[in-house]
């Protein structure tokens, strides 16, 4: 019996060693990702985010083992993959996509867009050329393209024309779970809505698992039913979408709701401007992250780093004096 979890993430960390100077060979630590943890529910759709810089594209790909985790436990459909090798991992590359974030420089300008494709069915060895054209066509109609596209190149398309290639290249291989890296940031707002709607409707039709990556939590409130928010390498906030947009209790997630466009002039007014500059991940302050930037901080957040803790059911946040919400209307 499938379990209900499709994905676990166990303390995981991902750090980097950097060098101290130009001329210099001793190096420093950079601690990109630093000791999180989550699970994705089989069908759901998980958003994570936080500002550029935080740690949340890194842990993405941690987790499509793009990169080797420095530490911590990576669960796929109840198999431990974080050291997977050879014909295991590449066998886990049918199971596991991602959507780039974008559409202009993830696809080769050199080959049509039915060899981009068509690509991933030709590495894994997935039926003959004319049975692997005839899929290719399939996924044209399924993200909304004609079947004359197939012939053309990407130089020739729009920019959410582009993003639809991208996600007809991820769905090839059938995947079960998909990373979308900030899926529609490097669109016009016009076409933003159409691509949203489009994973929505895929993830019905497939029973996709999405982790959507993001900074636009407008954008996470719309496609997904669980957030996560991350703050130099550490997850800050979690819980179900709605609950943390009505109930939020950490200040840095009050800010970037306070950030989400709305029509309430009265709310444009409202908006919390945080002071100072996000620390740097190679050395990060004492205590809690985003003390030396939050405006309810007291000397216990520069001594003690706040554990995550569950506060209500399934919403946990790392933080010594939780908000309660606030009247935030969308």
């Amino acid at each position: 019996m499938k379990s209900e979890t499709m994905l676990e993430v166990k303390n995981l960390k991902m750090y980097f060693e950097v060098a101290k100077g130009l001329f210099s060979s001793d190096t420093l630590t950079l601690r990109a990702v630093d000791n999180i943890s989550f699970k994705i529910k089989r069908g759901s759709t998980l958003g994570l985010v936080g500002e550029s810089g935080c740690g949340k594209t890194t842990a993405a790909r941690c987790i499509l083992r793009l990169y080797n985790a420095t530490d911590g436990q990576i669960v796929f459909e109840d198999e431990d993959i974080t050291h997977l090798k050879g014909r295991k991992l590449r066998r886990l590359r049918k199971d596991m996509q991602i959507i780039f974030q974008d559409p202009y420089s993830s696809l080769d300008p050199r080959m049509s867009v039915g060899d981009i494709i068509g690509e991933p069915l030709e590495v894994h060895g997935v039926a003959n050329a004319s049975e692997r054209s005839e899929i290719v066509f399939n996924l044209l109609k399924t993200v909304g393209l004609a079947p004359d596209h197939f012939y053309r190149f990407p130089h020739e398309f729009s920019g959410g024309q582009r993003q639809r290639i991208g996600v007809a290249r991820a769905l090839a291989l059938n995947p079960k779970f998909i990373v979308a890296d900030e899926p529609v940031s490097a669109l016009d707002v016009s076409i933003q809505a159409q691509i949203l709607n489009l994973l929505q409707d895929l993830q019905k039709e497939f029973d996709l698992t999405y982790l959507v990556v993001a900074h636009d939590l407008g954008v996470v409130r719309h496609l997904t039913q669980e957030v996560a928010v991350m703050y130099v390498g550490k997850i800050v906030e979690k819980a179900p979408t709605e609950e943390l947009f009505q109930n939020f209790a950490h200040p840095y997630t009050e800010a970037l709701i306070s950030a989400v466009p709305s029509l309430d002039l009265q709310r444009k007014m409202d908006r919390l401007v945080l002071r100072g500059d996000v620390p740097s991940p190679i050395f990060p302050p004492p205590g809690c992250r985003f003390s030396p930037r939050c405006m309810y901080a007291k000397s216990i957040c520069s001594r003690e780093e706040p554990p995550l803790e569950e506060i209500a059911p399934d919403h946990f946040t790392a933080c010594h004096f939780p908000l309660g919400g606030s009247d935030y209307s969308y």
